[in-house]
Parts: C-alpha cells; structure tokens; sequence
C-alpha cells in the first residue's frame, strides 16, 4: 500500500488514548520537574532536556504512552511505529524509520509500538493493518503512511513532519547530547580559540547592553545567515526584535486599546509584547492563544506567528511554553 501525504485534517483525538486535559498536565509538570532536578546536579554539560543518541529511538507501551509519548510531544514530533515481529514488511521499514531518526538529530524521535503487546493502542488508533506509521505533535495524532514505502517518499513525509511542527507548533526538537555516549566531549579550556560566531555574537550582547538593538539584531542576523540553527543566536534575536517593537509603545495606550477590542489582533499582540517584556509570560501567552481563538484567516496567522516568535523569546525548555503549545494545539483544532 502506497503511503498517503501527511494531513493536518487526519487528525486522531487522543483522549480516547489515555490522556484527558488533566492528565497532560500533570504529565508536563511532572517532565519539567524531572528536567529541574536533573539540572541541580551542577557543573558543566549539555542542558537537562538534552538526549543521548540512543533515546531518539524508543519502545512505547499502553503504559507508558502518556508519559513517552505524548508529554515528549510538546518539545519534539514523535513518529509512531506500529509493528510485530511476525511482519515481514515491518523488519524492513523500521531499520529504515530509525536510521532516518537518527540522522535527524533531535529534529524527532521514533516511538515503536509492538501491537500484540499494545492491542488497546492499536485499536485507538484505529490501525488495520501493519505497519502503520503516525506522529504526535503537541498531543495531537497525525496519520502519515500504512505499509512499506520507498525511503525518498518516508524522507518527504518526515520532512513535511518537521516542518509542520515547527511553523503550526514553534516545535523545533530536543538537543542531542553526543557525549553522551562516550563522544569526546569538545576542548573548552582558557586559551582554545574561538568558535567563527564568538566574535558576533559578543557583538551583539555588547550592542544590546549599549541599547543599540538595531546593531543587536544585525549582528544576531548576521550570524543566522551563515548558521540558520545557532541556538544561541535565534534566542538574542528574538529577544532584541521583541525590544524593538516595545520601545515606543505608551504601555498605558496599548492596554487601553486591547481591552477595548479584544478580537483586534493587532492590539492584543501589541498588548502581548508588552506583557512578556514585564515578566507576565502566561499571561502573554494566554491572551495570544485567546485571540486564535476567535480570529480566523490571516488574522489568526499573524497572531500564531507572533505567539511562536515569543515562544522563542522564553526558549523551548521552559515548561510555559509546553503548556502554552499544547493550548495552542487545542484551539487550532
């Protein structure tokens, strides 16, 4: 069976899994809290949320579906293999799926689901025949293909995947710590010369410090051209346009106009902006993903794209911003 394009109407309700609203809450505190204290332990190395190589691919049950699967959903999109040892077509799309998770580098994981041991999943999921391949996106179930396919059409359809997340959802993956594994771990004594964006990137915390956030935002930009994934450069970036936008506004005027018209989006982004720059982050997060709520068209996409610009501005480890993608998930569909 040829597989079919990813949708975004295939949607797959997963209450019926196992998760209520409440419990996906509970899940995502209970992972942030984890993070936290797996932090505490000090000293230098990768950041809590980062996986070793090995946990880009893992074996799910009906048990631990909520915890592996959904929870992780909100940082990262979860490819869903359902499959069986007696499948022949099975042994031979899954070494495929995992080699091309693997080369994704926590863009998304794989999660293998054995069905004679998972019947329950199988049937919620509505499966018919295997293998059967879903992903999980900020707690919501996407179809992607049923049967064997060729790896350039799997190639497409998880590149759609990723894509899909990141610009719907601000889901950008996890960071995968190689060192994790016995990778020699990179020099970084006093005296070790500096990496190529070290000099802009200190350009631009020296701008943003002197308030010059026009220099801060070139030099931030200046650095993504080269390197389009600079972690550290989209954050300083985001965080200097969001200055930007601020520094003329009369706090007081654009509070008066958002509460006035809360269906206006551009008056509740204005209002948004202002909120995070004074610390009220669930509130500005809370009053985009309101305004989604009620606005439709292009509306809607501006205050999605602003929501996830702030997303970047607070970063994807903060749990606010799981909880606030999985509200957004929710209104969307």
């Amino acid at each position: 069976m040829q597989p079919r394009n990813m949708s975004m109407s295939g949607v797959v309700d997963l209450a019926a899994v196992k998760a209520a609203g409440e419990a996906k809450a509970k899940a995502e505190q209970a992972r942030a809290e984890s993070a936290r204290q797996a932090g505490q332990g000090g000293g230098a190395g990768p950041s809590a949320g980062a996986l070793p190589p090995s946990a880009l691919v893992i074996d799910v049950d009906e048990a631990g579906f909520e915890r592996d699967v959904i929870s992780l959903s909100a940082e990262v999109p979860v490819v869903l293999d359902f499959w069986a040892e007696w499948c022949e077509p099975c042994k031979q799309l899954s070494p495929l799926l995992e080699r091309l998770i693997t080369e994704a580098n926590g863009r998304l994981v794989l999660a293998k689901v054995d069905v004679d041991a998972n019947q329950a999943l199988m049937q919620q999921f509505g499966i018919q025949g295997i293998p059967a391949v879903f992903a999980v996106v900020a707690g919501q179930a996407l179809p992607l293909f049923q049967g064997a396919a060729p790896e350039q059409q799997i190639r497409e359809t998880l590149a759609q995947l990723v894509q899909v997340a990141e610009e719907r959802f601000g889901i950008i993956g996890v960071e995968v710590d190689p060192n994790a594994e016995g990778a020699a771990p990179e020099p970084t004594e006093a005296g070790i010369p500096a990496g190529p964006y070290d000099a802009l990137l200190e350009a631009a915390v020296v701008a943003l410090d002197a308030g010059d956030l026009g220099g801060a935002v070139q030099a931030y930009k200046n650095v993504l051209s080269d390197d389009p994934g600079n972690t550290e450069a989209k954050l300083g970036l985001a965080q200097a346009e969001l200055l930007v936008r601020v520094q003329d506004m009369n706090p007081q005027a654009v509070r008066a106009t958002a509460a006035e018209n809360p269906r206006d989006p551009a008056a509740q982004i204005a209002a948004a902006d202002l909120d995070l720059v004074g610390g009220h982050v669930e509130d500005a997060f809370g009053r985009l993903v309101d305004t989604v709520r009620v606005t439709f068209g292009e509306d809607r996409d501006a205050v999605r794209l602003r929501l996830l610009e702030l997303f970047e501005v607070i970063g994807a480890d903060d749990p606010r911003v799981s909880a606030a993608r999985t509200a957004l998930a929710r209104v969307l569909f």
